[in-house]
């Protein structure tokens, strides 16, 4: 009547089995698998795989906000001053950090997908009777041939994925990777671009980065170190030190470049040329070197003016002649004064 053969049912085949028990007509019960049974096994897989992709879909968007807030909180939020250009930085860095997460989020959504599409697609085949097993075979090899001999690739790209969603660094900022630092100009799935300082572009592929040194993320800190003499009254040093250091604090042209009001730690080491004092101070990202030149650039005018000594390199020289025939005899070796400069 429907063209379909007298055969039994496969023992899968639970619909066929159950209309064959109903009826005891073999080809209403092959017709009625094929006609439903097969189209219902479809639906469900169809109804399951947007189901599997709805819910790893909603991961990926978590992780994306999590990754779009950044895993490191505000630099300015406890901090009263603020400022034009600090507020346009983080601005700046915030928008950059969104967009890298979204094209992240949407490259892994349809790196999922994609995967989704082949393993239900798979199963699908299944279902319609398809032999399946040289499929699986060939994924298998093709899996294998891949994994020895992309390895570095395969390495690069997860790494890279992961510095991206962890906000590691980003396009402008000043970083140190071990073998290269310098501002990153370009980053992306497999490779960072680098310049250093003498204008030097880097490509270092992000597998093989052990770690990351990041000199402009959130906040930043200038060190200055100022060694006087022996001889100077260290109190007295200190608080001259402190004086220019609050008064680059109180600067207009500062304001929001130091986010906290600078540190004199004090005495940091002995050395031979003198006593090593040390000034802190917390800075936007970025900005700690301009700060540093500053204060080095006052401090050094304010020390002149208050007569305090800046060591120097303190040497011992041996002056030594060789005696003539003729020349009178001078002092031994171990009569010779040092002379000190």
């Amino acid at each position: 009547m429907f063209g379909f053969d007298d055969t039994s049912c496969d023992g899968s085949d639970a619909l066929c089995k159950a209309v064959f028990s109903w009826t005891d007509n073999q080809k209403l019960a092959n017709a009625s698998d094929i006609l439903i049974g097969k189209p219902l096994a479809l639906l469900w897989l169809l109804v399951l795989f947007f189901v599997v992709r709805w819910i790893l879909h909603r991961l990926i968007d978590r992780v994306v906000a999590r990754a779009e807030d950044g895993v490191l909180p505000d630099r300015m939020s406890r901090f009263g001053k603020t400022g034009k250009a600090a507020e346009a930085r983080d601005l700046a860095t915030a928008t950059r950090r969104v967009q890298r997460a979204k094209t992240m989020g949407d490259l892994l959504k349809s790196v999922v997908t994609g995967l989704l599409i082949a393993i239900f697609g798979t199963m699908a085949l299944s279902e319609l009777g398809v032999n399946i097993a040289p499929i699986i075979a060939s994924a298998g090899i093709i899996g294998l041939a891949l994994g020895f001999g992309a390895q570095s690739l395969v390495k690069d790209f997860l790494s890279g994925i992961f510095m991206i969603f962890e906000d590691q660094y980003g396009v402008g900022d000043v970083v140190d990777v071990g073998e290269a630092s310098g501002t990153v100009e370009a980053v992306s799935l497999r490779v960072t671009r680098l310049r250093d300082l003498n204008g030097t572009v880097w490509y270092v592929p992000n597998g093989e980065i052990m770690r990351v040194g990041n000199m402009s993320q959130n906040w930043s800190r200038a060190v200055v170190d100022i060694t006087v003499g022996y001889h100077e009254d260290l109190a007295r040093a200190e608080r001259v030190l402190r004086e220019v250091a609050h008064d680059l604090w109180d600067d207009d042209d500062f304001r929001g470049l130091i986010i906290e009001e600078p540190e004199v730690t004090g005495v940091e080491m002995f050395t031979a040329d003198g006593v090593t004092l040390r000034v802190l101070i917390k800075t936007a990202p970025m900005e700690q070197w301009g700060v540093a030149r500053t204060l080095r650039q006052r401090i050094k005018a304010r020390l002149d003016h208050e007569g305090i000594e800046i060591a120097l390199p303190q040497r011992v020289v041996w002056h030594r002649e060789e005696p003539t025939p003729d020349a009178p005899t001078g002092p031994s070796p171990e009569e010779e004064e040092p002379v000190e400069s």
